[in-house]
């Protein structure tokens, strides 16, 4: 009985040592659109190099990314069978998504875990982003703003009906309003996600700067 107790525990050390299964391209659950709202950033991780903090352009919500997920986790850098995004690519996205950098990134770690190739999977990006109504209040601020996350919440809602109470999450930091994340189904229509609600900002109230 001990060498068989001793023989499963090593089996099970052996197995727990290996490396998990690569993620699959295509195999996942539904997407997230994450929308950054650009000021907070900028103003807690931002520096002089950055072109969203420090062009000409002002920005305020963004596209941080648009992520496949499992209902519990997600895949990431997937060994893909697409290149990574053409020029044309990631010019056809710079409305949307204020830096090169982050569009590369952003289909490395979730683009290629997708299924799709660069070009699709951006063009879905868009549609996703297309279909999120930015409520009225929240499309420029010309000054710093205190808010409740779940008032922010109930404005997209307000916004956008069809998102489900368990289909946004509005995320911050110690102080500031950070991302308003929606879930979208694979045929991106808008749907519930447990696991993204649960990580709703859980302050009464935060800020929002203004945008520059």
């Amino acid at each position: 009985m001990r060498r068989a107790a001793a023989a499963f525990a090593a089996a099970f050390l052996i197995a727990a040592s290996q490396p998990a299964a690569a993620d699959t391209p295509g195999d996942f659950d539904f997407f997230v659109l994450s929308l950054s709202w650009s000021p907070s950033y900028c103003e807690a991780e931002g520096d002089s190099d950055d072109p969203e903090c420090t062009g000409s352009r002002p920005y305020a919500f963004t596209v941080h990314g648009f992520w496949p997920q499992y209902e519990r986790g997600w895949p990431e850098f997937c060994d893909s069978d697409w290149d990574r995004p053409s020029r044309r690519d990631v010019d056809g996205v710079d409305d949307l998504m204020p830096s090169d950098g982050l569009v590369r990134h952003q289909w490395r770690k979730h683009g290629s875990c997708s299924g799709f190739s660069p070009a699709e999977y951006f063009e879905e990006l868009r549609r996703a982003r297309e279909a999120v109504t930015i409520p009225p209040a929240l499309r420029r601020l010309d000054r710093y703003v205190t808010v409740s996350p779940t008032a922010v919440e109930a404005a997209f809602r307000a916004a956008n009906p069809t998102i489900p109470a368990a289909g946004i999450a509005v995320t911050c930091d110690r102080r500031r309003l950070r991302e308003v994340r929606i879930c979208f189904s694979r045929d991106l229509e808008f749907r519930s996600c447990e696991e993204i609600d649960r990580r709703d900002c859980d302050r009464s109230s935060v800020v929002m700067p203004p945008v520059r």
